[in-house]
Protein backbone atom coordinates (compact mmCIF):
# COMPACT_ATOMS: atom_id res chain seq x y z
CA UNK A 1 0.00 0.00 0.00
CA UNK A 2 1.35 3.38 -1.00
CA UNK A 3 0.87 6.42 1.18
CA UNK A 4 -0.50 9.41 -0.68
CA UNK A 5 0.46 12.92 0.24
CA UNK A 6 -2.34 15.40 0.79
CA UNK A 7 -3.15 17.54 -2.22
CA UNK A 8 -1.37 20.89 -2.33
CA UNK A 9 -3.78 23.80 -2.04
CA UNK A 10 -3.88 26.81 -4.31
CA UNK A 11 -4.28 30.33 -2.95
CA UNK A 12 -7.85 30.32 -4.28
CA UNK A 13 -8.71 27.10 -2.43
CA UNK A 14 -7.00 28.38 0.71
CA UNK A 15 -9.07 31.59 0.60
CA UNK A 16 -12.29 29.56 0.67
CA UNK A 17 -11.41 27.65 3.85
CA UNK A 18 -13.26 28.62 7.03
CA UNK A 19 -11.36 30.43 9.77
CA UNK A 20 -10.06 28.04 12.42
CA UNK A 21 -12.52 27.69 15.30
CA UNK A 22 -9.72 28.11 17.85
CA UNK A 23 -8.73 31.55 16.52
CA UNK A 24 -5.34 30.44 15.28
CA UNK A 25 -3.75 32.12 12.28
CA UNK A 26 -3.05 30.21 9.09
CA UNK A 27 -0.65 30.77 6.23
CA UNK A 28 -0.20 28.71 3.08
CA UNK A 29 3.42 27.70 2.51
CA UNK A 30 4.21 25.90 -0.72
CA UNK A 31 0.65 24.61 -0.91
CA UNK A 32 0.46 23.39 2.69
CA UNK A 33 -1.37 25.00 5.62
CA UNK A 34 0.78 26.18 8.50
CA UNK A 35 -1.06 26.88 11.75
CA UNK A 36 0.13 29.46 14.25
CA UNK A 37 -1.34 30.27 17.63
CA UNK A 38 -3.14 33.60 18.00
CA UNK A 39 -0.74 36.43 18.81
CA UNK A 40 -0.21 37.19 22.48
CA UNK A 41 -1.15 40.55 24.00
CA UNK A 42 2.23 42.32 23.59
CA UNK A 43 2.45 41.17 19.98
CA UNK A 44 -0.98 42.61 19.20
CA UNK A 45 -0.18 45.84 21.00
CA UNK A 46 3.00 46.35 18.95
CA UNK A 47 1.21 45.41 15.75
CA UNK A 48 -1.44 48.04 16.42
CA UNK A 49 1.12 50.69 17.44
CA UNK A 50 3.15 50.24 14.26
CA UNK A 51 0.08 50.03 12.05
CA UNK A 52 -1.41 53.17 13.61
CA UNK A 53 1.78 55.19 13.20
CA UNK A 54 2.11 54.13 9.57
CA UNK A 55 -1.56 54.86 8.85
CA UNK A 56 -1.29 58.30 10.50
CA UNK A 57 1.39 59.11 7.93
CA UNK A 58 0.01 57.26 4.90
CA UNK A 59 -3.70 58.13 4.95
CA UNK A 60 -3.62 61.96 5.04
CA UNK A 61 -0.91 61.94 2.37
CA UNK A 62 -2.91 59.47 0.23
CA UNK A 63 0.13 57.25 -0.20
CA UNK A 64 -1.62 53.88 -0.21
CA UNK A 65 -2.90 51.25 2.19
CA UNK A 66 -1.77 50.04 5.61
CA UNK A 67 -3.19 46.64 6.56
CA UNK A 68 -2.70 44.05 9.28
CA UNK A 69 -2.44 40.30 8.83
CA UNK A 70 -3.81 40.55 5.28
CA UNK A 71 -2.90 37.73 2.94
CA UNK A 72 -0.50 38.26 0.08
CA UNK A 73 0.42 35.69 -2.54
CA UNK A 74 4.20 35.71 -2.55
CA UNK A 75 4.82 32.58 -4.62
CA UNK A 76 2.95 30.31 -6.99
CA UNK A 77 3.12 26.70 -8.12
CA UNK A 78 2.92 25.71 -5.33
CA UNK A 79 1.24 28.74 -3.84
CA UNK A 80 2.42 30.58 -0.73
CA UNK A 81 0.14 33.06 1.04
CA UNK A 82 1.68 34.97 3.92
CA UNK A 83 0.05 37.45 6.27
CA UNK A 84 2.62 39.96 7.55
CA UNK A 85 1.70 41.51 10.88
CA UNK A 86 1.55 44.95 9.18
CA UNK A 87 2.00 45.86 5.51
CA UNK A 88 2.13 49.03 3.46
CA UNK A 89 1.10 49.04 -0.21
CA UNK A 90 1.91 52.11 -2.27
CA UNK A 91 -1.04 53.56 -4.17
CA UNK A 92 1.16 53.62 -7.28
CA UNK A 93 1.38 49.81 -7.14
CA UNK A 94 -2.10 49.11 -5.71
CA UNK A 95 -4.34 51.97 -6.90
CA UNK A 96 -7.50 50.65 -5.21
CA UNK A 97 -8.45 48.48 -2.26
CA UNK A 98 -8.20 44.73 -2.80
CA UNK A 99 -11.09 42.41 -1.98
CA UNK A 100 -9.17 39.12 -1.87
CA UNK A 101 -5.54 38.39 -1.20
CA UNK A 102 -3.06 40.90 -2.51
CA UNK A 103 -1.56 39.61 -5.74
CA UNK A 104 1.59 41.70 -5.44
CA UNK A 105 3.90 41.99 -2.46
CA UNK A 106 3.77 45.01 -0.18
CA UNK A 107 6.35 47.76 -0.35
CA UNK A 108 6.92 47.34 3.40
CA UNK A 109 6.23 44.25 5.53
CA UNK A 110 6.47 44.24 9.32
CA UNK A 111 6.89 41.12 11.43
CA UNK A 112 6.67 41.20 15.23
CA UNK A 113 8.58 38.40 16.93
CA UNK A 114 6.48 36.20 19.19
CA UNK A 115 7.97 34.41 22.20
CA UNK A 116 7.77 31.06 20.38
CA UNK A 117 9.27 32.30 17.09
CA UNK A 118 12.55 30.76 16.04
CA UNK A 119 14.91 33.23 14.41
CA UNK A 120 15.90 30.90 11.50
CA UNK A 121 12.23 30.41 10.59
CA UNK A 122 11.53 34.15 10.78
CA UNK A 123 14.63 34.96 8.70
CA UNK A 124 13.49 32.42 6.09
CA UNK A 125 10.12 34.19 5.95
CA UNK A 126 11.86 37.57 5.56
CA UNK A 127 13.96 36.11 2.72
CA UNK A 128 10.71 34.94 1.07
CA UNK A 129 9.33 38.47 1.30
CA UNK A 130 12.47 40.04 -0.17
CA UNK A 131 12.66 37.43 -2.95
CA UNK A 132 8.98 38.09 -3.79
CA UNK A 133 9.69 41.82 -4.21
CA UNK A 134 9.03 43.38 -0.80
CA UNK A 135 11.35 46.38 -0.71
CA UNK A 136 11.79 46.65 3.06
CA UNK A 137 11.00 44.39 6.02
CA UNK A 138 10.98 45.56 9.63
CA UNK A 139 11.50 42.87 12.25
CA UNK A 140 10.28 44.06 15.64
CA UNK A 141 11.77 42.32 18.69
CA UNK A 142 9.76 43.11 21.84
CA UNK A 143 12.28 41.36 24.10
CA UNK A 144 15.20 43.60 23.11
CA UNK A 145 13.22 46.65 21.90
CA UNK A 146 15.13 46.54 18.63
CA UNK A 147 13.82 47.04 15.09
CA UNK A 148 15.95 45.33 12.44
CA UNK A 149 15.47 46.65 8.91
CA UNK A 150 16.05 44.25 6.01
CA UNK A 151 16.19 45.04 2.31
CA UNK A 152 17.48 43.33 -0.83
CA UNK A 153 20.86 42.32 0.57
CA UNK A 154 19.38 40.65 3.69
CA UNK A 155 21.89 42.48 5.86
CA UNK A 156 19.78 43.62 8.75
CA UNK A 157 20.42 47.08 10.18
CA UNK A 158 19.48 47.28 13.85
CA UNK A 159 17.73 50.33 15.28
CA UNK A 160 17.81 50.61 19.06
CA UNK A 161 15.65 52.65 21.43
CA UNK A 162 17.88 55.72 21.06
CA UNK A 163 17.53 55.60 17.25
CA UNK A 164 14.87 56.92 14.89
CA UNK A 165 13.24 54.58 12.40
CA UNK A 166 12.53 56.09 8.99
CA UNK A 167 10.58 55.07 5.92
CA UNK A 168 13.59 55.24 3.58
CA UNK A 169 12.70 55.21 -0.10
CA UNK A 170 9.45 53.33 0.60
CA UNK A 171 7.90 56.03 2.80
CA UNK A 172 10.03 59.18 2.43
CA UNK A 173 9.39 61.57 5.29
CA UNK A 174 8.11 58.97 7.75
CA UNK A 175 10.04 58.92 11.03
CA UNK A 176 9.39 57.41 14.42
CA UNK A 177 11.59 57.21 17.50
CA UNK A 178 12.16 53.50 18.12
CA UNK A 179 11.55 53.97 21.84
CA UNK A 180 8.03 55.26 21.11
CA UNK A 181 7.05 51.91 19.58
CA UNK A 182 7.79 50.05 22.80
CA UNK A 183 6.19 52.40 25.38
Amino acid sequence: MTATLPKLLTAEEFAKLPNPADGSKQELVKGRIVLMPPPQARHGELQLEIGARLREFVKPNRLGWVVTESGVIIDTDPDTVRGPDVSFYSITRVPQRELGYFAIPPDLAVEVLSPDDRRPRVLAKIREYITAGVKVVWLIDPETNVVTVYSGNMRGVEHHETDTLDGGTVLPGFTCPVADLFQ
